[in-house]
């Protein structure tokens, strides 16, 4: 089978690996891809925003599956347009991809079914938002409604910084995100994040892990697209895990089926561990980045063959997914100015030394310069490892980050601090 993977980051190359790891596989292909991407795919030219350019190329190739890595494609449609072509297409269609694509949407539809999350408010414009701000104790949380690349979280201790947040969102920084602005309670708690496959009507549990959004030790500094992750995240305990999926996947995917706009792909449910039980904080619509690096660490079956049967419609016939107990950690490094501007363009030397003791690295946002390999993005490394717990996989990870000579780059030292410190008490 000829399979088209999309995206050019660290998930995609993560799910290129694994994918790459099928006896069903003939060629894959990858569309933009990345150097690490590359070890595993042929890259081809092809932007998921030209759909018709997508659909050629799947006829032109005998494209069996696409499978669609980030959040865009899938609220711009493209999933639609594949399935229309008769294409088996591994993400949701428009309409249901809301999920991610408007938190308004999400929080309405938890209202409708009953799904438990935080109080909230929708805003249109700064003079409603400020009015409504007195509905809110402080601290109170401020997201740009649509897609904002991870960035579009603001939580406000201060009303005075309430009042910047909203300067910010109403301003245009997170261009048409913004325009719609959702307040929401701030819910104390520990977060995790959970994933389940679901092809409308079956629901299959994919792990659950734990990210680390600050830049900074210490979970300091402004929210970033991930730093960090390690799966599993164990105070997701199977009693909550159970809890989730009934209080808040079973639902999600009944309503979305019954209101006409079912939801084919995998849901990555962000997870506030409350007293009251587990709550959702947001739905993302694709295996999150850097999630899916240690989801993939871990799983040990067919990912071709799983992703196919959420494709076809036929994931009740899949058994449990199987994956590994040992932890899985990654680390990101990431470029000097990040989640700023990034300075691109250093070298990177060092990722076999980092392969040499079984760890791997995931290119994020990566080129190659003349031969040499540099820094092409924010993101630019995804260094992971396995252990028996997470303080040996935090262990190997660093050891690994430590063989990796990038001076340009940085990262956080503390990835996985919350379990390792479980771990020792």
């Amino acid at each position: 089978m000829n399979i088209l993977l999309l995206g050019g980051g660290g998930r995609e190359h993560a799910l290129a690996w694994k994918l790459a790891q099928s006896p069903r596989l003939d060629t894959l292909y990858a569309a933009p891809g990345n150097p690490g991407i590359a070890q595993h795919a042929t890259l081809v030219d092809l932007a998921a925003t030209d759909h018709r350019a997508v659909l050629d190329f799947c006829t032109r190739h005998s494209i069996g599956l696409v499978v669609i890595g980030p959040e865009a494609p899938l609220v711009d449609g493209l999933a639609d347009n594949l399935r229309t072509m008769g294409v088996p297409v591994f993400g949701p269609n428009k309409k249901a991809a809301q999920l991610e694509g408007s938190k308004g949407f999400t929080k309405d539809l938890c209202k409708r079914a009953n799904i438990p999350t935080a109080a909230y408010v929708r805003v249109t414009s700064k003079d409603g938002a400020i009015a409504a701000l007195d509905d809110f104790a402080l601290p109170v949380v401020i997201k740009a409604d649509g897609l904002a690349a991870g960035k579009g979280v603001i939580i406000a201790e201060t009303r005075a910084e309430a009042l910047d947040a909203l300067d910010t969102m109403f301003s245009g920084a997170f261009g048409a995100a913004g325009e719609e602005v959702v307040l929401e309670e701030f819910m104390t708690g520990e977060e995790a994040s959970f994933f389940a496959l679901t092809d409308g009507t079956a629901i299959l549990p994919f792990g659950s892990a734990q990210d680390h959004k600050r830049v900074g030790d210490g979970d300091t500094g402004p929210n970033t697209g991930g730093m960090g992750a390690y799966s599993p995240a164990r105070v997701l305990t199977p009693d909550l895990e159970a809890q989730a999926i009934e209080t808040i996947i079973k639902p999600t995917v009944a309503t979305m089926a019954a209101e006409g706009m079912p939801y084919s792909g995998v849901l990555y449910a962000g997870l506030m561990l409350t007293d009251q039980g587990p709550k959702l904080i947001e739905y993302n619509a694709r295996f999150g980045d850097p999630e899916c690096q240690v989801l993939m660490m871990r799983f040990d079956g067919d990912l071709v063959d799983l992703l196919l049967s959420v494709a076809q419609g036929t994931l009740a016939g899949q058994g449990p997914v199987e994956l590994a107990s040992r932890t899985a950690l990654t680390i990101v490094m990431a470029a000097n100015g990040y989640p700023g501007t990034p300075d691109k363009g250093g070298a990177i030397q060092g990722i076999d030394a980092a392969q040499a003791g079984g760890a791997l690295v995931f290119h994020a946002g990566t080129a190659d310069q003349d031969g040499a390999l540099v820094a092409n993005g924010g993101r630019v490394l995804n260094v992971t490892a396995t252990g028996d717990t997470v303080g040996a996989a935090q262990a190997a990870a660093y050891a690994a980050v430590d063989a990796i000579n990038f001076p340009s780059g940085f990262c956080r030292r503390d990835i996985g601090w919350r379990e390792v410190a479980r771990e020792q008490a």
